[in-house]
């Protein structure tokens, strides 16, 4: 089908979808473990590799093009830009750091647990690559569909439910958006009567009226707001969070909604930016609404995984915000941000799967002087804690500061209100540390023990990469800064 042209996007997507398939006929389950820990390492080592490349226009091996429908006008179009690069290489990251700080989890056929975790990352890798809208749709599914699987076989008792209500509201995006897809590429080519062409740039290059754009641009950003999630489309997260298996919580938040903001980015921005232009302070003000209403809630919230939840989504709703500004500050830090949300975020579930997975609890209120039984593991969780409010010298903060001064630049008022976020996240995420961590311990936590040398390895690498990342972030804006310029210029 390729010849000898194999590239990077190839390895990148096919390599995790044949590991995955493979899996599924390992016998053994250790054998199944430690075949997927090598292959998620392998696309580490792949993904890492085309950081390395500095100059976009000498990228022959970073870019690929293959007429898969040719009447349809599809083709199976890949290229790595520097935002490709940045979210491949978050997704690559992620999948070992997730399998070893699982390690020593059991689950009932894991042949097929560990098969599905790679098929979703095959996906996800798709969908950080397509430069065709027919195929980043195919991609978008492949993505979601192991993890309703995942979802609905492994999990807490309310599994089913929460899995078919995040079913319902992912279904019901990606039909809106397949519609708007199909409408567009309608659109396309020189005259009604020519060929029409899926192509990102004959997707870029439609001429639609404003009247047209206004209710494309809702078909497709509800399906990429449904993803992120963005208020009022977020109630599904809460339940799929707490009731999923933590390895795949951690797919979910950590990369998963990365999907929804690079689809506004790469598709949503430059097709429709009349209806954009018109648009914008709704969707940032429904994203500072759920900045403020997912934090209040998170400080109620007495189950750990909830927390972290509603304290994702205020996240997710600044980078949102920072987004619609169409400011160059504010979307150095979103590119920035995006990687340090799913670092910081899946370091948090890791903590909360060592807890549970001692005491038998997520309970706040249960808990308490875990300190006095794990001192390295309170240390790890306070730098990763500090992260999540955005302190100065950690990822966050780098990526905070420069989306405020963007959302600044647009609005005084909406800054103001949405930097009452700030103030929350601190007082929910330093009174969950204060309660869980320190004080007295219990009949729960006085049989905790130290974590082990791989979960140390993992949370200190985790670490590592937040005290790094907020000391010197400047590879980041390197990467992205062509990406970056593009929007901008589009809509100048």
């Amino acid at each position: 089908m390729f010849g000898n042209d194999i590239t990077i996007p190839h390895l990148l997507i096919f390599f995790p979808l044949v590991a995955g398939l493979i899996t599924f006929f390992i016998k053994k389950d250790a054998s199944v473990k430690a075949w997927s820990l090598f292959s998620a390492i392998i696309t580490l080592f792949i993904s890492f590799a085309s950081l390395y490349y500095r100059n976009n226009t000498a990228l022959s091996g970073l870019a690929f093009n293959y007429e898969w429908l040719k009447y349809m006008g599809a083709s199976f179009s890949v290229s790595l830009d520097g935002m490709g690069r940045l979210l491949t290489f978050l997704t690559a990251l992620c999948f070992p750091v997730i399998f070893i700080a699982t390690f020593k989890t059991l689950y009932k056929n894991p042949k097929a647990f560990y098969g599905l975790m790679l098929l979703s990352q095959a996906g996800l890798m798709g969908v950080f690559l397509s430069t065709d809208a027919l195929l980043f749709y195919f991609f978008w599914e492949l993505a979601l569909i192991p993890v309703y699987f995942l979802c609905s076989r492994w999990g807490g008792e309310k599994r089913i439910p929460a899995t078919f209500k995040f079913f319902i509201y992912t279904f019901t995006g990606s039909l809106l958006m397949l519609i708007g897809i199909i409408y567009v590429y309608l659109h396309t080519g020189a005259t009604p009567y020519s060929d029409h062409s899926f192509s990102m740039q004959a997707f870029h290059s439609v001429s639609l009226m404003p009247s047209q754009q206004n209710w494309l641009f809702w078909l497709f950003f509800i399906a990429f707001a449904v993803k992120m999630p963005v208020f009022p489309f977020h109630t599904w997260q809460p339940d799929t969070y707490e009731q999923s298996a933590t390895a795949v919580t951690m797919v979910l938040s950590g990369v998963m909604v990365k999907m929804g903001l690079f689809g506004v980015i790469r598709w949503l921005l430059p097709l429709f930016p009349a209806a954009v232009a018109r648009f914008d302070n709704i969707v940032i003000v429904l994203s500072v609404i759920g900045m403020i209403y997912a934090s209040m809630i998170a400080i109620k919230q007495d189950d750990l995984k909830r927390l972290v939840a509603y304290s994702s989504i205020a996240h997710i709703g600044l980078m949102c915000a920072a987004i619609f500004t169409l400011q160059q500050i504010a979307l150095e830090g979103v590119m920035i941000q995006m990687f340090s949300h799913g670092i910081n975020i899946i370091g948090m579930w890791i903590v909360i799967d060592l807890i549970e997975k001692q005491t038998g609890t997520r309970k706040i209120s249960q808990l308490g002087g875990v300190s006095q039984k794990a001192p390295v593991l309170t240390i790890l969780l306070v730098v990763i804690a500090l992260a999540n409010i955005a302190l100065p010298l950690t990822n966050a903060f780098v990526g905070e500061l420069l989306m405020f001064s963007g959302l600044f630049k647009f609005s005084f008022w909406y800054t103001a209100i949405a930097g009452l976020s700030i103030i929350l996240a601190a007082v929910y995420t330093l009174a969950m540390v204060q309660k869980v961590f320190y004080g007295t311990t219990n009949p729960l936590t006085a049989t905790m023990n130290e974590i082990s040398w791989n979960e140390k390895m993992i949370l200190s690498v985790i670490v590592i990469i937040i005290l790094m990342t907020g000391v010197y972030p400047q590879p980041f804006f390197n990467l992205t800064k062509d990406t970056i310029a593009t929007i901008i210029t589009s809509f100048k």
